[in-house]
């Protein structure tokens, strides 16, 4: 893989020209993901280079069910460039909302002294996981639209009237 293509993999500076309004308590770095961006597959920069693949399994377990855990800093430190003593793993969540929530929870924080950066790896999945991904989706946003049409109050004749 090109270098060009990992480029979503490297860390965001944090957006610090919001108004204040719409600062929030913590500093963010603007990222949209799409459907087809997010994933089961994650990859977990910055985890201090001390054999810690135990302890974040075992942290990682917590959020849900995890399918693999795997070092592949030798493969990344070949692609681009990566802080020094740092390793970095591969995991995959059984589901897409574990590794949503494990993102949002643990990206940016502290593991053992050194600084978390988690980002999705779409580029791991396979064609028949992409597909799946997509049918999911499909199928939530068929509900959605389901319960809220289901949900919505009739509107009355009158209000109608005076728009």
């Amino acid at each position: 893989m090109e270098a060009s293509s990992l480029e979503h993999h490297n860390r965001l500076e944090y957006c610090v020209t919001r108004l204040p309004y719409r600062q929030g308590r913590e500093l963010k770095a603007v990222k949209v993901y799409t459907v087809a961006s997010e994933s089961r597959h994650l990859l977990i920069f910055g985890v201090p280079k001390i054999n810690l693949q135990a302890d974040l399994k075992t942290k990682l377990q917590g959020f849900g069910k995890l399918q693999s855990c795997i070092s592949i800093t030798s493969e990344m430190a070949s692609k681009m460039e990566l802080e020094a003593f740092t390793d970095v793993f591969a995991v995959k969540f059984e589901r897409l909302e574990v590794a949503r929530r494990v993102k949002k929870m643990l990206d940016a924080r502290q593991f053992y002294g050194g600084i978390l950066h988690i980002s999705y790896a779409p580029e791991r999945e396979s064609i028949e996981e992409l597909r799946e991904k997509m049918l999911q989706r499909r199928q939530e946003v068929a509900l959605r639209i389901r319960r809220n049409q289901r949900d919505e109050p009739p509107v009355p004749k009158k209000s109608r009237e005076a728009k």
